[in-house]
């Protein structure tokens, strides 16, 4: 008979199901650990030196209980915020919109009770105005989206650097907003280069829900500040509106008129601007014999007059076809 392998769910593993894990255990047992050692470093070090200086005045006995005590208290406020923070980290991440949240209820609490309905809903309409002007929901949606590439750029880092156990989270400092999406601003903590982000640049564009993502150092004298630009958009694709598009389709009457040029259909032929039609009216003609002229020469060949359209933006070349 066969073994059935599967395992009744005890009540544990469906408490588990139900909830939603903020702090992973391993960095709870960590933050643990580091918090213990804290404690006792830091109560023996200030209990000595507490009982060193209660010693002049108390008895060493005493002094040393005293400096004990005073150690014990200094170093439990110390080691209960290595213990928490891993959640007073996650409220600083979202500091910005619980100052925002809290905003909007206690002021519309505090707008309810000292005023009537009509003036509500005045102030809500007169601050609600501007959002219809598309300047200011721009404004508004570049803010939105630095600080929400703050939080994909943890969620990436969480994803690829403490799911391996690799290094620590870089510091997410500050963020704002660039003509193509934002340029957000991290330090690096012990255990993580600049390259090991390069490697990952496809990931933390596809995390912070961008086109693409570069990586490069903000400062000559420290690797550990680097700067992350997120582009969410191509800025030479957008349409420029330029006045000298005006000028082009009044320039193009005069540009493609043709222009006539005189062409030398033969070798030896000049075009003489300077000579006039009365000048040449009064020179002798020549007479011609046998195909030669009275002086022995062949006739100069006849010029023909061709019509070249002139290209458009094209120099006028009829001055050096002559």
């Amino acid at each position: 008979m066969a073994k059935n392998s599967r395992r009744t769910p005890s009540r544990r593993d469906s408490g588990r199901r139900g909830s939603v894990t903020v702090i992973e255990d391993h960095v709870s047992r960590s933050y643990t650990r580091n918090a213990k050692i804290a404690f006792w470093v830091v109560s023996v070090v200030a209990g000595l030196l507490a009982a060193t200086i209660l010693a002049d005045h108390w008895h060493p006995i005493i002094a040393l209980i005293l400096g004990g005590a005073i150690g014990a208290l200094v170093a439990l406020p110390i080691a209960a915020v290595i213990a928490i923070w891993p959640v007073l980290r996650v409220i600083v991440w979202w500091l910005p919109e619980i100052h925002a949240a809290a905003g909007l209820v206690y002021g519309f609490m505090i707008l309810a009770q000292h005023t009537t309905l009509a003036i509500r809903l005045t102030v809500i309409g007169t601050l609600a105005l501007p959002f219809a002007l598309p300047v200011v929901r721009r404004q508004v949606m570049k803010v939105a989206w630095c600080v929400i590439s703050r939080h994909r750029l943890r969620t990436c880092f969480a994803a690829f650097i403490i799911g391996n156990n690799r290094a620590s989270l870089p510091f997410v400092l500050w963020a704002r907003p660039t003509l193509v999406g934002e340029s957000v601003w991290l330090w690096l903590r012990p255990g993580l280069a600049m390259s090991d982000l390069e490697g990952r640049l496809e990931q933390i564009a596809a995390a912070c829900w961008a086109d693409k993502v570069t990586v490069e150092r903000a400062s000559q004298s420290n690797s550990a500040l680097v700067r992350v630009d997120i582009s969410r958009r191509d800025a030479l694709t957008g349409r420029v509106v330029s006045p000298l598009t005006d000028e082009i389709n009044a320039a193009d009457d005069t540009i493609n008129q043709p222009s006539t040029l005189v062409l030398d259909t033969g070798t030896g032929g000049l075009d003489l601007d300077d000579v006039t039609e009365a000048s040449v009216t009064d020179t002798p003609k020549n007479t011609t014999k046998n195909g030669r002229t009275d002086n022995g020469n062949k006739p100069a060949p006849a010029r023909a007059a061709v019509t070249v359209p002139a290209a458009r933006g094209a120099e006028d070349i009829s001055d050096y076809i002559d």
